[in-house]
């Protein structure tokens, strides 16, 4: 991963190298960008916004795992704190491609579970491909989000996205992102399954009400939560196990290192994600134990 973001700063222009280098190469980056350090690079730079965050693309496709096209995507959303979060496409070998990640969603699934409610803008290397459009058109901030793209004028998500089919449609108010604290309890002692509930509590099923969290404990002994995002036209819904490995790549660990899995779901919801985490997991490690506990 280093090496790569090591390559990007080699490209980028010597001013943002510069400025850039002590932060993303040091042993604590998260591939995120505080408010202030975003600031201090515009005045470093002489950079527009919409030109600091197209150059910062490479660093996010820096971070990019796919094995099977070689297509390297990178995508930058700005929560509603003022951070920037990075995400990049994810695929696996072995396992259907609806498994699949795109940048777009990796970077929002990202900001979301380091605690933002809902996100401004966001950067990609290429235009949205139709699912991601409708991936955030879930967002609690659907109606506000801006897109950039390189070499064009910023537009929001509903000109990209005209006469949008979303959760209004079906009823739904509340959206993607939008803060909320479900009250599920778990009578199980443990700390790994107690994690995932936790991850349950804040995740979006309005459609299926499978509300549901995963908890991947790692080597390292760090543990990487991911919450269900369910979507209105159902197929860009995001698994709870892609959110928790989104975390987990953005961290820079391994895949590989995954120890241990607890998965939690609603016993009362219309489906389950239990199969597909199972198969997933096996493909990139098989010697993962998986919990599973309905509640």
């Amino acid at each position: 991963m280093k090496s790569r973001i090591e390559q990007a700063l080699a490209s980028a222009p010597e001013a943002l190298s510069t400025h850039l280098a002590p932060i993303v190469l040091a042993d604590d980056f998260d591939a995120t960008i505080s408010e202030q350090q975003f600031d201090e690079l515009l005045n470093a730079t002489n950079l527009s916004d919409k030109e600091l965050r197209v150059a910062l693309l490479p660093f996010a496709a820096a971070y990019s795992y796919a094995p099977i096209s070689e297509f390297y995507v990178g995508a930058i959303v700005r929560g509603l704190s003022g951070r920037l979060y990075f995400g990049a496409n994810m695929e696996f070998f072995g396992v259907q491609l609806g498994q699949t990640v795109h940048a777009e969603q990796c970077a929002i699934s990202h900001a979301w579970m380091k605690g933002e409610h809902g996100v401004k803008d966001i950067t990609i290397n290429y235009s949205p491909c139709g699912h991601c459009r409708q991936f955030m058109n879930e967002l609690s901030t659907a109606k506000e989000l801006k897109i950039q793209l390189p070499e064009r004028e910023e537009k929001s998500l509903h000109h990209y996205l005209p006469e949008a089919f979303g959760p209004a449609d079906l009823g739904i108010e509340s959206g993607l992102m939008a803060e909320v604290k479900h009250e599920f309890v778990c009578d199980e002692d443990d700390a790994l399954i107690q994690k995932a509930v936790n991850a349950m509590n804040i995740s979006h099923a309005p459609y299926t009400n499978n509300l549901s969290g995963i908890a991947l404990e790692m080597d390292s002994g760090r543990v990487f939560q991911g919450a269900y995002a369910e979507n209105a036209a159902f197929n860009p819904s995001l698994p709870p196990l892609q959110v928790a490995l989104i975390q987990i790549l953005m961290s820079g660990e391994q895949f590989e290192d995954i120890k241990a899995a607890a998965l939690v779901e609603n016993s009362q919801g219309k489906i389950s994600h239990l199969a597909d985490t199972q198969s997933t997991l096996e493909a990139l490690n098989p010697d993962i134990p998986v919990s599973f506990v309905n509640v």
